[in-house]
């Protein structure tokens, strides 16, 4: 197996700090620290809701990669966003918007305070510079969505 040091890496985008913060805006989520990444538990009582979402700074992304992973688990279903370049805490909408990028292609996996997720994979970053008033409705959700990961994708670029 490689060592860390071998692999292609970036150094991680994620501090004891940012995790605060991001569980502060899920309502105060409760958070632990674990040897490898961090869990945070968002409850949704009144609807019901759990999520379990996991921040792993540097994983295996393969024999040669290292890079951020989230990891979401709700009641009935997992999601996964791997190399994840950054994020966005609005405060205002009560969510965080965790972004991946390569070549033309964009993901962002949105989390919800009231415990709840979406995940837009594989959109076009054009999308970010469309006017989403000539898109359809089913288009311009992710692009307004995504358009909060605009910055972050001009940092990496």
């Amino acid at each position: 197996m490689t060592s860390p040091e071998d692999k292609g890496t970036t150094p991680p985008i994620f501090t004891d700090h940012d995790i605060q913060a991001i569980a502060r805006v899920l309502n105060n989520a409760e958070v632990s620290k674990l040897q490898d990444h961090w869990r945070i538990k968002v409850v949704n009582p009144e609807e019901k809701r759990r999520l379990s979402i996991d921040i792993y700074p540097r994983a295996s992304l393969s024999e040669k990669k290292l890079g951020a992973l989230i990891s979401v688990y709700g009641a009935n279903s997992h999601v996964q966003l791997h190399e994840c370049r950054g994020f966005v805490i609005s405060e205002e909408l009560g969510e965080i918007t965790f972004v991946s990028d390569a070549d033309s292609k964009l993901s962002g996996l949105v989390i919800e305070r009231e415990a709840a997720f979406s995940l837009y994979a594989n959109a076009d970053k054009d999308l970010l510079s469309d006017d989403f008033t000539q898109l359809g409705v089913e288009v311009m959700l992710s692009g307004v969505a995504l358009s909060l990961a605009e910055e972050i994708i001009e940092q990496n670029e």
